[in-house]
């Protein structure tokens, strides 16, 4: 009995999988009529997601007979994956794994730390984990956000960091419009979720909580503190990233460094490309 409904779910699980992934794929499909190739990528992004969930699941189920270290031990992967993950979105950039692996461990790291501690997190693993990764996973996109506006801001307007320069500003001077540009950029998603919260939207963790049983008032404030937590962490790791990306693309002459990449042209021409 036990078998057979493990095979059912199993079967459905991969119906449905197959048509989510199948759905995503013919809209990156219809997105290449308009000359965007994104599907190779988004095939990839669809297989290494299906893997990792599966072998996280598997790997999960044998930490929770662990002991409680663990938890340390695999909130810290995640940091280090979710760090690779977003400097690869930088590629080019000086320096944009150890920026990332910074922002994304002071950004979703300390927060995780002060509401354990205070008492906002559960210490059990299954409460802390779910809810890390929540925040690791917001913390990466939020630092992908941030280098990639902040590169796009400096590509853009070399000529006048360069003049500034000149004119005997500080670096820091040189960039901060850019800076705060792309700190503002890269917040705005966490807070239209903290905005739209209840209304557009109601997440899954306020649902998971209400089939568990819990009060349905409990659950909707316990939501509206996980993502107050994901703003929290989105704005420490936007600030972090940019404050550290600043620094890294300059020279120790005070020479800017990051320079807007070329692309081939046909007949041998180059041209600037973001």
């Amino acid at each position: 009995m036990v078998q057979t409904l493990f095979t059912n779910q199993l079967a459905l699980g991969c119906i449905q999988a197959a048509a989510a992934a199948g759905l995503a794929l013919l809209v990156m499909l219809i997105a290449r009529t308009r000359e965007i190739h994104l599907e190779r990528e988004t095939l990839v992004a669809l297989l290494r997601g299906i893997v990792q969930i599966i072998a996280v699941g598997s790997i999960l189920l044998l930490l929770l007979r662990g002991p409680a270290w663990t938890t340390v031990v695999l909130l810290a992967a995640m940091m280090v994956a979710a760090a690779a993950t977003s400097a690869r979105r930088a590629a080019g950039m000086p320096g944009a794994f150890r920026v990332s692996l910074s922002a994304i461990a002071v950004g979703a790291g300390t927060v995780i730390a002060l509401m354990t501690w205070a008492g906002v997190i559960d210490r059990a693993m299954t409460s802390l984990v779910p809810i890390g990764s929540m925040l690791i996973s917001n913390a990466m996109n939020t630092n992908s956000l941030t280098l990639n506006r902040f590169r796009s801001e400096v590509e853009s307007h070399c000529g006048l960091i360069e003049t500034a320069l000149a004119l005997g500003a500080a670096p820091q001077q040189a960039v901060a419009p850019y800076v705060q540009a792309s700190f503002q950029a890269s917040v705005i998603p966490a807070l239209d979720s903290l905005n739209s919260l209840g209304i557009v939207w109601i997440p899954g963790l306020m649902a998971g909580m209400l089939l568990s049983g819990a009060a349905p008032l409990y659950a909707a404030i316990y939501q509206f503190v996980t993502i107050a937590m994901m703003f929290a962490a989105s704005g420490l790791t936007a600030l972090t990233s940019s404050l550290l990306i600043r620094n890294s693309v300059f020279s120790p002459a005070e020479q800017l460094t990051l320079r807007p990449q070329t692309v081939a042209l046909p007949g041998g021409g180059r041209s600037g490309s973001k």
